[in-house]
């Protein structure tokens, strides 16, 4: 007998039946790897990062001039080819990473990537930030998971027409259309946060004057030039975003907390790596948000072991997608034969003793060098132990407030701030409070002391600050 079909809204019965499962917002499986390691795949590159945008951006110039010098030659549809995948393809791993704030090491920088980007792709830039952070924090919970692409069965006939965003880009300039309204959608609505709402309105009404304004060009001109450089490319360039997309999520697991079941990582050539930004590491990508996606290749060396076997190219992934696609045609809760490797406890904890007065030994000062940290047990909750980039000691709660299953210690020091392991929101070291969304809430700090070399922390947590990043 043949499943039922399921409800992949965000507001239907299949959004409760996940939080009383407990897959709402929940302990995600994470491979084992050393800290120290891990720590080194933090580090971020302004320079590094810098020189493949602006190799890109020059890609993206480039095929605009072939594409502007070709216009009423036939070389003009290899050109727009071209110029569509950089701009409405490649576009997607660049805003993709400058949103989660990994790409480069300067805040600011990856904002002025994400911006424009999400303009390119005509994603309004608040909606999909949180968006995202509900991906990761749901990834492929029915539901729950706003950027679910592919619900049972694979549609294949509607991936292939959408290619060239013929439904996906509509839908997304109605929901701006909506949103310049004050009309939020209700899954919108669900994971915004309230006092961002309207943010959301004033983003998607400058949206649409950026539309008109292409479009009044079109007028102006008496000819749809205008259309074919800004905003068309969003339609006829979406095949490169949908061609590495789908190798994502599509044909595995749902309802899982374990990305090695619902995410896959290919082998790619350098050339698609660079348009994909090394997002073919993707099981590494959702285990390790923090990790930039320069040092995801390494990444996947540290923990290879503990991972399936990855599809040697990106043409067997897609034949695996395509068995997936035959079998969920008849049967919905058709499963791809994966193996897995036996879950391994990935949690390390400092051995801590309270001494007298309520103060807790930690370590020597030099078992813990700059950008490292360490988790201890503190009286209610852990607590992390931190040593900024600048070598000062600070000592915060260890759970993350925005998702407060989260430990802290699996994050990454960013400067004087401390990074969130699952959405890459921060805090600041010196005082607890939020310094990046969608971390809202402070955390509570705590009194550290340095005695004969050692590194003393207070149990007794001071007052966490409140205050909301901008």
């Amino acid at each position: 007998m043949t499943a039922p079909a399921r409800d992949y809204s965000l507001t239907g019965p299949e959004s409760q039946r996940a939080i009383e499962r407990g897959l709402a917002d929940a302990d995600w499986y994470r491979s084992p790897i050393d800290p120290a390691r891990l720590a080194e795949l933090h580090q971020r590159s302004d320079l590094r990062t810098g020189i493949d945008v602006v190799l890109w951006l020059m890609l993206v110039v480039g095929a605009g001039s072939w594409a502007w010098v070709a216009l009423g030659s036939w070389w003009a549809i290899p050109a727009f080819v071209v110029y569509g995948a950089l701009y409405g393809g490649a576009a997607d791993p660049r805003w993709h990473e400058c949103g989660h704030g990994t790409a480069f090491r300067t805040s600011w920088l990856n904002e002025l990537v994400y911006f424009p980007a999400s303009f390119m792709l005509l994603r309004e830039p608040t909606v999909w930030r949180w968006s995202h952070v509900r991906h990761h924090s749901d990834t492929i919970v029915v539901g729950r998971d706003a950027e679910i692409v592919f619900p049972r069965p694979i549609d294949v006939r509607a991936w292939t027409v959408n290619l060239f965003g013929v439904t996906s880009v509509p839908a997304l300039v109605r929901r701006i259309v909506r949103h310049a309204c004050d009309r939020l959608d209700a899954d919108v609505a669900g994971y915004v946060p309230s006092e961002l709402h309207r943010r959301v309105v004033w983003e998607a009404r400058s949206y649409l004057v950026g539309i008109v304004g292409v479009l009044a060009a079109c007028v102006v001109t008496a000819g749809l030039v205008p259309l074919l450089f800004v905003v068309g490319p969003t339609f006829y360039g979406a095949w490169l975003m949908a061609f590495f997309g789908t190798t994502q999520h599509a044909g595995l697991r749902e309802d899982v907390l374990d990305h090695r079941w619902n995410t896959r990582t290919v082998y790619m050539n350098p050339v698609f790596r660079f348009l994909y930004l090394n997002m073919n590491y993707h099981i590494e990508h959702h285990m390790f948000p923090t990790v930039p996606y320069r040092n995801l290749p390494a990444l996947h060396g540290a923990i290879r072991d503990d991972l399936p076997e990855p599809s040697p190219s990106t043409w067997a992934a897609y034949r695996e997608i395509w068995t997936a696609a035959r079998g969920q045609a008849t049967e919905p809760t058709f499963e791809l034969d994966r193996v897995v490797p036996e879950s391994v406890s990935s949690t390390t904890r400092a051995a801590t003793s309270v001494e007298h007065g309520g103060w807790i030994d930690v370590c020597a000062v030099a078992d813990l060098a700059p950008g490292a940290m360490r988790s201890i047990d503190g009286s209610d909750s852990p607590i992390v132990v931190c040593r900024a980039s600048s070598g000062e000691m600070h000592a915060v709660a260890g759970i993350c407030t925005h998702s407060r299953r989260v430990q802290l210690v699996d994050g990454a020091i960013v400067g004087d701030e401390l990074e969130c392991p699952k959405h890459n929101g921060r805090f600041r070291l010196a005082d607890g409070s939020p310094s990046r969304q969608p971390v809202t809430e402070g955390l509570a700090t705590y009194e550290v002391q340095i005695d004969a070399d050692r590194i003393r922390v207070r149990s007794v947590p001071n007052q966490a600050s409140g205050s909301t990043p901008a």
